[in-house]
């Protein structure tokens, strides 16, 4: 069970950059370089429905991966298994499945409880991700694979590079600049979440 759930893994992390390309043709007026990708699960998205169930999907994997993942480092050092186990469950649970549960609106006036919860719970679990490639990172360090470990640290700053810009995006004074590429940032900030996870699980597998 954890050899073949941590060989998939990797793959529906890819997908879940992929996805959101196949969904927007259906959708009028999306672009992804200035609009999130959950906006593809709101009500007015004609697959909005896909994009959600795949939200939920993608979390409960990506959080029993999380528990398998933390049993192999564990082994090694139960504080980085333990860091590297909240970070990734918080963003299974908030990122995801309650992103998918939970529907966004088109725009971001957070009028509903709905909404609301969507948001916090995207926000609180994308801010924490990003510290995954660090975690892995001094994992890879502790066993002394030092070009691994080298190859995450650079992911890490990416990732907080990404994600600031992200942050900025939505901002007036940025609007009609390069930092107004919202989705841009956003999917570049996962790419660079993702990566280490992903090398991680292989890394893993291969141990098995």
């Amino acid at each position: 069970m954890k050899n073949n759930l941590l060989n998939i893994l990797p793959f529906l992390l890819i997908a879940d950059l992929i996805i959101p390309f196949l969904l927007a043709p259906t959708y009028k007026g999306y672009h992804h370089l200035t609009q999130v990708m959950s906006v593809l699960g709101n009500s007015k998205a004609p697959l909005h429905l896909v994009y959600r169930i795949w939200l939920v999907i993608l979390g409960v994997a990506i959080l029993l991966g999380a528990i398998q993942i933390y049993s192999v480092i564990a082994e090694s050092s139960v504080s980085i298994s333990i860091m590297l186990f909240f970070v990734s469950a918080i963003y299974a649970i908030g990122g995801c499945i309650l992103s998918g549960i939970f529907s966004v609106e088109e725009t971001k006036t957070l009028e509903t409880l709905s909404a609301k919860i969507h948001a916090y719970g995207s926000v609180i679990g994308f801010l924490l991700l990003t510290l995954a490639p660090l975690f892995v990172g001094l994992y890879f360090f502790k066993i002394s694979n030092k070009l691994l470990g080298i190859l995450c640290f650079i992911c890490f700053a990416l990732a907080i590079a990404f994600f600031t810009l992200f942050v900025m995006a939505d901002k007036p004074s940025y609007k009609g600049t390069i930092i107004a590429f919202e989705g841009l940032w956003q999917r570049l900030s996962l790419l660079s979440m993702y990566l280490p996870i992903a090398v991680l699980c292989f890394f893993i597998t291969q141990q098995i």
